[in-house]
């Protein structure tokens, strides 16, 4: 996927929009609001580095949280200027709105080198209906715009791919990054190639499960969505497993297809079950683990992978040289039934011969509980952008970006 990034063209002394995702979590504290994770600001320092570095005069847009086109004073990006400017050393200008008379002035006075972030995108209704004006209103502010946030490419928004239209458009480091590993790399990945897919339904994850079955040599299964195929392969009873009938032909067809492909296709042979399960209070009742291919009784349901189940995965993992993990194999958010999740986290980082990606959302999470995140080679900043690319579609902050 050979776009063009911000080292392509000459920066200095040019107004740069860069659509950043600083989607960070805030908490209210003695009446302000306090970001209490900084990794999405941090994720953009190598961009920012750069631009500043060439003499560029930068101007930041992101949306944060789901204002729905209103002002919200909570989900003001205001707290993020004073934590970046401490990131990078230098003052951070604030504008009150993205668009408008306030932010073309502090745009025009901003001098080389200097740093302008504009207000929350998402307080215009107009930004996820891919608006033209205030995609026009956004070009006015700068003479290059770069795509920095990989985690909302899928989203044909104003300030992600309307702006393009007006600009001339290319990738910043965190976007290019995220395109060599979650695409690039996958092309013609190092063999063997393992994937490990997890979460709830089958349905949520089939065009992942078609797509890299073209690719992959072992096809690693868990999570939710795993019960399917254990009623298939395994002929066993699930109890109050995750399951629907419909979604017997989806995992049947990825069956047959892996058999056809001659790609090794992984199950749970056992799992941790509980009789009674309360995701809110993060609690479970009774546990067990069940025995090889043994039923699931009636009134339990399987809520992670087993200890066999583990050894299977792990010898699998241990001996590829390029590994994609996306989805968790249990619900890791319960510490009874993070178990399975955590061995396989530790059975990727411990495979420093290969190359490790973390493909967004959940297993991201997982991975960083885990406290295993700086062992792998590469996560994605991606929940739902990850997932698409990996499908193989077209995102459209990344199809609006000049190509090489």
């Amino acid at each position: 996927m050979p776009k063009k990034t911000l080292r392509d063209l000459d920066l200095n002394g040019k107004r740069v929009l860069v659509r950043v995702d600083f989607n960070v979590p805030l908490d209210e504290k003695d009446g302000q609001m306090v970001i209490t994770d900084d990794t999405r600001i941090r994720e953009t320092l190598p961009t920012l580095n750069h631009l500043l570095s060439a003499g560029a005069k930068v101007i930041l847009c992101s949306h944060l949280g789901r204002p729905k086109g209103q002002r919200d004073p909570r989900q003001s990006l205001a707290p993020v200027a004073p934590a970046l400017a401490a990131l990078v050393g230098r003052p951070v200008e604030f504008a009150s709105d993205c668009i408008g008379a306030e932010a073309e002035a502090k745009a025009a006075v901003l001098a080389d080198g200097g740093v302008l972030l504009l207000e929350n995108t998402r307080f215009h209704a107009g930004e996820e209906k891919n608006d033209p004006e205030l995609a026009r209103g956004l070009a006015a502010l700068a003479e290059i715009f770069v795509n920095d946030a990989f985690g909302s490419a899928h989203r044909a928004h104003s300030s992600t791919a309307g702006v393009a239209e007006h600009l001339p458009a290319v990738s910043g480091l965190l976007m290019e990054k995220e395109l060599a590993y979650l695409h690039d790399e996958l092309e013609t990945p190092e063999r063997p190639f393992v994937v490990i897919l997890g979460g709830a339904k089958v349905n949520d994850k089939i065009e992942v499960i078609n797509r890299l079955l073209d690719k992959a040599d072992t096809l690693i299964i868990g999570g939710g969505m795993a019960y399917t195929f254990r009623k298939l392969v395994q002929g066993i009873s699930i109890g109050r497993s995750l399951y629907k009938p419909e979604w017997e032909p989806i995992a049947q067809a990825a069956l047959d297809k892996a058999r056809e492909r001659g790609v090794q296709l992984l199950i749970p042979v056992d799992a941790l079950i509980t009789d009674a399960f309360d995701f809110d209070a993060k609690k479970l009742g009774a546990t067990r683990y069940t025995a090889v291919n043994e039923d699931i009784q009636e009134g339990w349901e399987g809520v992670d992978i087993g200890p066999e189940s583990v050894r299977l995965f792990s010898e699998a993992v241990a001996g590829a040289k390029t590994v994609i993990w996306n989805g968790p194999m249990g619900v890791f958010e319960i510490p009874e039934a993070a178990k399975g999740t955590f061995a396989i986290a530790e059975a990727v980082a411990a495979n420093t011969g290969a190359k490790t990606i973390i493909g967004g959302g959940d297993s991201v999470k997982a991975v960083k509980k885990a406290k295993l995140a700086d062992q792998m080679t590469f996560i994605s900043t991606g929940g739902g952008a990850s997932l698409e690319l990996l499908e193989g579609k077209v995102l459209p902050g990344v199809a609006c970006l000049q190509d090489l």
